[in-house]
């Protein structure tokens, strides 16, 4: 049987929790004014729906997902005011800011969706053109015109306003640039207006509703209702050339990766932290986006033995700081341990190791392709060798060479004193057998420097 907990509380359903959060918004008074502007245009778009049913004309409807994705634009804005008001917790440490980083990515895609979706009954229409009726026509436009305006300039929408400043511009955008250098050229008082680049909502708000004053001009006049299939494909091309660069745009951002335009900053800070007192090396380096306009990052720096934690931690905090708001810093002493290399069996005698220097032999062949007597590999029906000493085989065991400190006794090994001389003619015998301290090989079998054997471990005359 599970555990009965007498005074747990219940727990709230998602609608509940939405609930308390939507409560939380709305006791803000900046949001009061989107709650109002997001009634309005749920009631414009329902009356736009029906005129565009009634006077059967896509195009108007092309326009009036702009409208829709208005209160899409509006809800996001809700969202970017929820985010400020709620604090980081520890399920999300880095706090909400990726959420309206999502909404703005969801609401572009669906604008491109919607897009899609006016192309494909576009290109239906193309086969079998209805009559189009213009008498809502006109009225729809200028309503869903005006709605839209009034909405993108009284409303400051923090999340559309930075995408659309930071996202690359849009074919759209750059025609309009275009025209607008030649008409500045002309009238320089409209380049604050036209110039640099145009809001691309209002900019493809201004194109759609020309596109349907076209639209109902030629009917009027011609009765020509391809114009206004023609002005459905119109619109929702410049729909998707306006939403792409921003979708693309957030959703890098939700990738989390490093914008480019701060690469070339990232690593000049970087040259400047490495340059830093104490500093040796700067590592494991990784930035991202963490919202629109704040960067985070981890980074790992080794400093020296000597170096203070603390001092090198607030140097490289305050030179990243400028650009990172949310960093993390790692900082390790260099420890340096010098390794002990040993390969093959040790002597049973040598119970000090620290005494030692084990130095591994490479093992080159095998012992059964080896001449006992010249160490060079034997060759059926060849001659013997002119000459030949014992040199060492290539198939040895690891050299220990003992140190001249102090060393425990009673393990059959000469103490005391060595003489002067012994530095320069050092014995020569295998270790652990109670030869003189020193040797530089384990083979008595070599020629001494003074070319015989015999004098080996006696100094030299």
């Amino acid at each position: 049987m599970g555990t009965i907990h007498l005074f747990r509380k219940p727990q709230r359903s998602f609608f509940g929790k939405l609930l308390q959060e939507f409560r939380l918004v709305a006791a803000d008074r900046r949001s009061w004014k989107i709650l109002l502007f997001g009634a309005i245009n749920l009631i414009c778009t329902g009356f736009l729906l029906m005129w565009c049913s009634s006077t059967n004309s896509i195009a108007l409807t092309a326009y009036t997902y702009l409208t829709i994705f208005d209160l899409f634009s509006l809800m996001t804005c809700l969202i970017s005011y929820w985010v400020t008001m709620r604090k980081p917790s520890p399920v999300y440490s880095f706090g909400f800011e990726r959420l309206e980083v999502l909404a703005v990515f969801a609401s572009t895609v669906l604008a491109q969706l919607g897009a899609l979706f006016i192309l494909k009954e576009s290109a239906e229409r193309f086969l079998e053109q209805p009559e189009i009726h213009t008498g809502r026509l006109l009225v729809g436009t200028f309503v869903a015109l005006s709605f839209n305006l009034f909405t993108m300039l009284s409303i400051r929408n923090k999340p559309f306003a930075y995408v659309s400043e930071a996202a690359s511009t849009s074919w759209l955008q750059e025609h309009v640039a275009d025209l607008s250098r030649s008409l500045c050229g002309i009238i320089p008082g409209l380049s604050s207006i036209f110039l640099p680049r145009m809001n691309p909502f209002v900019l493809i708000d201004l194109a759609g509703a020309f596109a349907l004053c076209i639209t109902y001009m030629l009917i009027e006049i011609n009765n020509y209702f391809a114009v206004d299939t023609a002005s459905a494909i119109a619109i929702a091309l410049m729909t998707f050339g306006t939403m792409y660069p921003m979708s693309v745009y957030s959703g890098k951002v939700l990738l989390q990766t490093t914008p480019p335009h701060v690469i070339g900053q990232l690593d000049k800070l970087i040259r400047e932290v490495s340059t830093l007192d104490g500093v040796l090396e700067v590592r494991n380096e990784h930035f991202w986006t963490l919202g629109f306009g704040s960067l985070a990052g981890s980074v790992h720096v080794r400093i020296r033995r000597d170096a203070d934690e603390q001092m090198v931690l607030a140097h490289v905090t305050n030179r990243l700081y400028t650009l990172v708001s949310t960093l993390t810093v790692q900082i390790f002493k260099d420890d340096w341990i010098r390794p002990a290399l040993m390969s093959g069996p040790v002597a049973a005698n040598v119970l000090n190791f620290p005494d030692h220097h084990i130095i591994p032999m490479p093992l080159m062949k095998g012992t059964d392709d080896l001449n006992p007597v010249t160490s060079t590999p034997a060759k059926p029906g060849s001659p013997p060798p002119e000459f030949a000493f014992n040199a060492p085989g290539k198939n040895v065991s690891p050299v220990i060479l003992l140190n001249t400190q102090t060393r425990p006794y009673g393990l059959g090994l000469n103490h005391g004193q060595t003489p002067y001389s012994s530095m320069f003619n050092q014995g020569l015998g295998f270790p652990g057998t109670g030869a003189s301290q020193g040797f530089r090989t384990g083979f008595t079998s070599i020629p001494s420097r003074y070319g015989t054997n015999s004098r080996i471990g006696q100094p030299g005359p």
